[in-house]
């Protein structure tokens, strides 16, 4: 096997990832669980850019794709689940006027 169908053949692999990954992506309906598999999918597609010899693109991809973006759902998955909890005394009482959704 020569270099050239090494080549081709990883790039396929990749290219097989980034499909299975994307789709999972898609399909999840937990938001932990999309973001999670959105930063696999930016990482699959570092290394398909990486086959591609684009390594410009593939550093951009490996700090955007696979870790502010996934970070940045996060933290806003958070911050609305939190926001949107209803609020409890110590005792684990409810707060008067504490919506029921």
């Amino acid at each position: 096997m020569n270099a050239v169908a090494v080549q081709e053949y990883l790039i396929a692999v990749a290219l097989v990832l980034v499909a299975a990954s994307a789709t999972a992506a898609a399909l999840a309906r937990d938001p932990v669980r999309q973001a999670v598999l959105l930063a696999v999918l930016g990482l699959c597609l570092t290394v398909l850019f990486t086959l591609l010899q684009a390594p410009d693109v593939a550093l951009s991809q490996l700090a955007v794709g696979t870790a502010v973006t996934p970070l940045l759902i996060l933290l806003t998955v958070r911050k609305v689940r939190r926001t949107t909890a209803p609020h409890h005394d110590r005792d684990g009482r409810r707060h008067k006027g504490a919506d029921e959704s």
